[in-house]
């Protein structure tokens, strides 16, 4: 029988961090980085039901992850982003909190919702982090988030 050999899929994880805490800028894009959360119109965001469900999970995600919190997001026509402060739990016999299961839930939550409403919809398969590393980074991060309407245009993930 003829051993198969996999290449080693490279991560794209900080090595030197393991995501149970910490404030993180995330990037989660639609897939094909189709438009399935509506437009922006005149530098104003104009939500489809699909983008205002996902709106909606990210205002109550500490519900869901009270070791998790949302200070900032936006939501735009193919792509979110966040900032995610993750938090050390007490109570570590029931799960592990970490940045990928928050991610992984709101992923899973739009998604049902998109198919129990017959939408057409998909994520990308990963997510972009940024581990926020001081104050200064922080800023950085808050002021993208808050203009990012705004400056659609010039948006990498514009057309």
């Amino acid at each position: 029988m003829e051993e198969k050999h996999y290449t080693q899929r490279k991560t794209p994880r900080a090595y030197f961090h393991n995501y149970d805490a910490g404030n993180y800028f995330i990037t989660i894009c639609t897939a094909f980085k189709k438009h399935y959360f509506g437009e922006i119109y005149h530098d104003k965001m104009t939500l489809s039901p699909i983008g205002e469900y996902c709106k909606m999970q990210w205002e109550q995600l500490t519900a869901h992850y009270p070791y998790a919190t949302v200070p900032l997001f936006v939501v735009m026509p193919n792509h979110v982003h966040a900032i995610v402060c993750v938090e050390k739990e007490k109570n570590k016999a029931r799960y592990r909190p970490t940045l990928g299961i928050v991610v992984g839930g709101i992923k899973r939550e739009v998604s049902m919702f998109a198919r129990h409403h017959g939408f057409d919809f998909g994520w990308q398969a990963r997510y972009h982090d940024h581990i926020i590393r001081n104050s200064e980074d922080c800023n950085r991060v808050a002021e993208y988030i808050e203009n990012n309407v705004a400056r659609w245009q010039q948006d990498c993930f514009y057309g």
